[in-house]
This record gives structure tokens, sequence and C-alpha cells, in this order.
């Protein structure tokens, strides 16, 4: 058996830009973590216990309860990370390394978000959740079948009301889908809920969606502030990835990333051309063009109202 630990890439609400005042945090949502081999799921969280507390020994030791204390990822890389904290990409990149000699492997899969706020993109949040990791089982289940082992799923801890509400949607997505596709057999549960403050393993799948969600942020935002990410990463996890690790592309007419391309260090959706960027000038464009076709409906039933008034 295989055991996928995962975590949530970014967040499921809208996204207009990284200046935008309400709805600039993250321009994708998925899931992303690693898979390992369940006899070698227990070494490697002692090893990322280890060279945790080693790394954060001072924080650790202060804390009220050395055991539950963790790290985030989101704390772990920033935009000066390399300046401020190279320790932290050295210990990363060694776990990766680690993880890799005990058979496992990185993972994610998110979808980009198309352009505007919840009225304007009629944003359903819960559906673009479920459809997330609809298609993060499918391609971990892929992944379990052509290695022939069977597969569990953990994930970090939702609260209670979003767990309940979100099993059925799994355990019917993965019965359905059975029927004509064999490799979802291989999933014996649907994904089970862990307090990330009680396992270490669901730590280092926080890490590994913080990098990926670096990762997405220099290929799709063109003023990114994570330009040091192919440098720092891309030569030591570019083999690292499951071969159905994917980022879907909304709407665009470069194809989807795949594997490591979101560490490559071009960018396909901000090629230069005679020294000028066209994918912000596109971003742009495309933003005035959807607001003006927001307006002019806005004003068509308005009008047509007016006109039944009278």
């Amino acid at each position: 058996m295989q055991i996928a630990y995962v975590d949530e890439i970014g967040e499921p609400g809208a996204f207009v830009s990284k200046t935008d005042a309400r709805y600039k945090t993250s321009p994708a949502f998925g899931y992303a973590g690693f898979v390992i081999p369940e006899w070698n799921a227990r070494k490697f969280g002692s090893i990322f216990t280890f060279e945790k507390r080693r790394l954060f020994k001072t924080e650790v030791d202060a804390a009220a309860d050395p055991g539950k204390w963790e790290r985030k990822g989101a704390d772990m890389f920033r935009p000066r990370t390399p300046e401020t904290h190279a320790q932290h990409l050295r210990v990363f990149l060694a776990l990766v390394a680690e993880l890799e000699n005990l058979g496992g492997k990185l993972f994610y899969y998110a979808d980009e978000k198309p352009i505007g706020t919840p009225k304007q993109t009629s944003l359903n949040t819960g559906e673009r959740e479920s459809a997330a990791m609809r298609e993060t089982l499918n391609r971990l289940c892929t992944h379990a079948e052509h290695s022939s082992h069977n597969l569990m799923v953990l994930i970090d801890q939702i609260n209670e009301a979003e767990r309940a509400k979100r099993l059925p949607n799994m355990y019917g997505h993965i019965l359905s889908r059975a029927s004509q596709n064999y490799e979802m057999l291989r999933i014996v549960e649907p994904p089970m809920h862990v307090d990330s403050v009680l396992s270490s393993n669901i730590q280092f799948a926080d890490w590994v969606c913080a990098v990926a969600t670096r990762a997405i942020d220099y290929q799709v935002i063109e003023d990114t502030r994570y330009r040091w990410v192919p440098a720092q990463l891309s030569r030591s996890l570019r083999m690292n990835f499951t071969h159905e690790s994917k980022l879907h592309l909304w709407h665009k007419s470069v194809p989807d990333f795949n594997n490591s391309d979101i560490l490559r260090s071009s960018r396909p959706l901000h090629r230069v051309i005679g020294g000028q960027t066209i994918g912000g000038q596109n971003t742009v464009l495309m933003t005035k063009i959807h607001e003006a076709a927001v307006r002019a409906q806005a004003a068509k039933k308005l009008a047509a109202s007016s006109s039944r008034d009278r």
C-alpha cells in the first residue's frame, strides 16, 4: 500500500490580482503533498521530526508542548527566503532526497482560477473544492495503479461541519468512477482527516504545498515575488514529482503544466517579445473587457426593467 499525505494549495476564494484590496490570496487552488510506501511512512516521519527539531531547536525547546510544535510552510518559504533563511531550503531539499530514497514522490494538482470577483466569475467555492479533490483522487489512484499498490489518502484536518459535508461527495465520486475506471479500486477509503500537530508527515505535506504555491505564483503572476523558485529548486526537484502532477490552466493558449514544469525558469504565460512581456498586458486587457461586459449586461437588464415598468 501507498499512503498519500495532502494539504490545500492556496484557498478556494476569488482572485483578481496580488494588489487587489480583497481578492489577492492565491491564483490557483488545489492539493499537494507526497506519496510514500506504507512501510516507509513512519521512518520518513521520524526523519522529518528530527530535522524539524534540529532546525528550530530554540522554538521547539521553548514551546509549551514541544511534541505538538509545528512550523507552517507559509512561514518557511517567503519572498526573501534564499537570503534570510537559506537553511529552510537546504533542509527541505534534504528531506525530499530522503523521501526519494524511501520510494516516495511529491505530488500536486491545482486549477488556475478565472480572474474576477465572486460575482464576476459566478464563484461556487464548494464546487471548486470538490472539483479539485476529485481530480486529486483520480491522479493519486492512477499513480497507485501504475505501481500496483493500494492507496490510502490522509489530509490535514478541517472542521467537523466541512468534513461531514465533503465526505459523502468524495465517497460518491470514488464509487461512481470505479465502475469504468478500475484504478479507483486502489483507494481503500475516502480521504481521512488528521490534525497536523499529531502527524509529522502531514506537516511535511504542508511544506510541499507551500513550495508548490510559490512555484505556481512564479509561473502565473507576472510580477511575482518568487523569482528564486527555479534557481533554488529546479535542479534538485525536477525528477521528484509524480507523473500525474498537474497545474490546470484557465482558458489559456499554452499547455497545462505537468510534473516539474512549474519549476522551470522559462514562463510560457509571460513570454518576452521585443523586450516586453505580454502576459500581464493580456491579463489586464481581458480583465477590462470582462468588467465592461458585466457593466453592459447590467445596463441592459436595467433598461429592460425600466421598459416593463413603463
